[in-house]
């Protein structure tokens, strides 16, 4: 099985003060996991979610870069999206079958949102895929009155995707 690296959304704009929770630990092991990657010439694809950046200041444009933990190296594939899935509007499916790549290592934020959003694409497009989840992040949200801790938030999404669409694993049990 050819594998590939997927990198979702680990941009500027979840760090910070009103970042994701546990969004620096998540960038960290994702780094850890792309290092195991370029080191056995393995496909690597950054996946970054974009806004209309003429509707930002000049020095709020930063925020939309992919993080320096995560950075592409020349050679690595951006793909730019605007919606939570990766696949949907993008090239990334046809980049993916010119590599002849059939699983997928997934990792990147929001947990419950693009990363949950494109490992279901994934896997009903076909692909093997294997979610590390402590590569991911998210954030606390609410519904009708129910605050729900970012943790919570994060078990749940990695719980739905482990029971039909992925296998999940730490970048220490993956890179073994």
């Amino acid at each position: 099985m050819a594998k590939a690296l997927i990198l979702i959304d680990i941009q500027n704009f979840y760090f910070g003060e009103k970042g994701l929770t546990g969004c620096v630990q998540a960038s960290q092991n994702a780094k850890e996991l792309l290092s195991f990657f370029r080191e056995r010439n393995m496909p690597v694809f950054h996946v970054m979610h974009d806004i209309d950046r003429g509707s930002l200041k000049a020095n709020e444009k930063y925020l939309m870069d992919i993080h320096d933990n995560v950075k592409p190296v020349e050679g690595e594939t951006v793909i730019v999206k605007l919606t939570p899935g990766s696949f949907k509007g993008t090239d990334l499916l046809p980049r993916l079958k010119e590599k002849e790549i059939d699983e997928l290592v997934i990792c990147g934020m929001m947990s419950h949102m693009c990363v949950d959003t494109t490992t279901r694409e994934a896997f009903d497009l076909g692909f093997k895929c294997t979610v590390i989840h402590d590569a991911c992040a998210t954030r606390p949200l609410s519904f009708n009155g129910v605050e729900v801790p970012a943790e919570h938030v994060h078990a749940s999404a990695m719980a739905a995707l482990s029971f039909a669409f992925a296998n999940l694993m730490t970048v220490e049990e993956f890179t073994a």
